[in-house]
């Protein structure tokens, strides 16, 4: 997630970590700056950076945020595609280089957007002969999404459209994870109260409506809900207890 952030008087800049960039490399608390917008697509944002900087009458950089970046050279072989860095910095690379394509031998034209790279850090594995770069394997990828006869997952679908309808009507934008939290209870009393009615369909509506709060609430704190399901479930997989009067107690460590 970039972010793109204001010091009023100062400057308008754009980062991905707001407390190491602003807080502390430049020394400003929290109530001293302001979040304008953020967005997970890195042209958008880094075109948007320019204009309000030119609005607000602040110096305007002389590169745009996207091009203080290297563009990610993917070495491609008949079998894998590999990346030059880490695995624990992979994600924050492929983010940079959205958009980016790549041809392997066989054909396979590859691209990066954001669906993708949910799936490339699922399935990247560390180089045995450089720990500094990790790899994939390409029919793998191909299967996943680019054979015409690939069924979507249409739960990662399904998060990234919710992601998008938000975006379009201004929540990530002018909303905040306050509001969303209220939100959310509002859900949940609904909720309660279709339980108590037996009403399925209200149950079903009122669940769904308190996910898409959920993705939103995630994203406007710079998650994604997809990464706070897979923390949960990374977490109570281990998990051992029992149940007593039909809730589950976890053992005590």
């Amino acid at each position: 997630m970039y972010y793109l952030y204001h010091i009023p008087g100062k400057k308008i800049g754009v980062t991905r970590n707001l407390n190491h960039r602003v807080t502390l490399i430049q020394g400003y608390k929290e109530n001293e700056y302001e979040v304008l917008e953020q967005s997970d697509d890195i042209n958008y944002i880094s075109d948007r950076e320019i204009e309000l900087q030119k609005s607000y009458g602040y110096k305007v950089d002389i590169k745009k945020y996207k091009n203080l970046f290297n563009q990610m050279k993917i070495n491609a072989t008949e079998q894998t595609s590999t990346f030059p860095c880490p695995v624990n910095k992979l994600k924050g690379r492929l983010m940079d280089n959205i958009g980016l394509k790549w041809e392997t031998p066989q054909g396979y034209k590859f691209i990066i957007n954001k669906e993708y790279i949910s799936w490339i850090m699922a399935n990247v594995k560390s180089s045995m002969y450089n720990d500094g770069r990790s790899y994939i394997y390409n029919k793998a990828f191909y299967e996943a999404f680019f054979n015409p006869t690939h069924t979507p997952d249409t739960t990662v679908e399904r998060f990234d459209l919710i992601r998008s309808w938000a975006a379009e009507r201004g929540i990530y934008q002018t909303g905040n994870s306050h509001t969303q939290y209220v939100k959310l209870m509002e859900e949940a009393g609904e909720l309660a109260q279709a339980l108590l009615k037996r009403d399925k369909p209200e149950i079903q509506d009122a669940i769904g409506d308190m996910v898409v709060v959920l993705t939103n609430l995630a994203y406007q704190e710079g998650f994604e809900i997809e990464d706070c399901i897979d923390a949960a479930y990374t977490e109570i997989a281990v998990r051992t207890g029992k149940m007593i009067n039909g809730t589950f107690v976890k053992d005590a460590n």
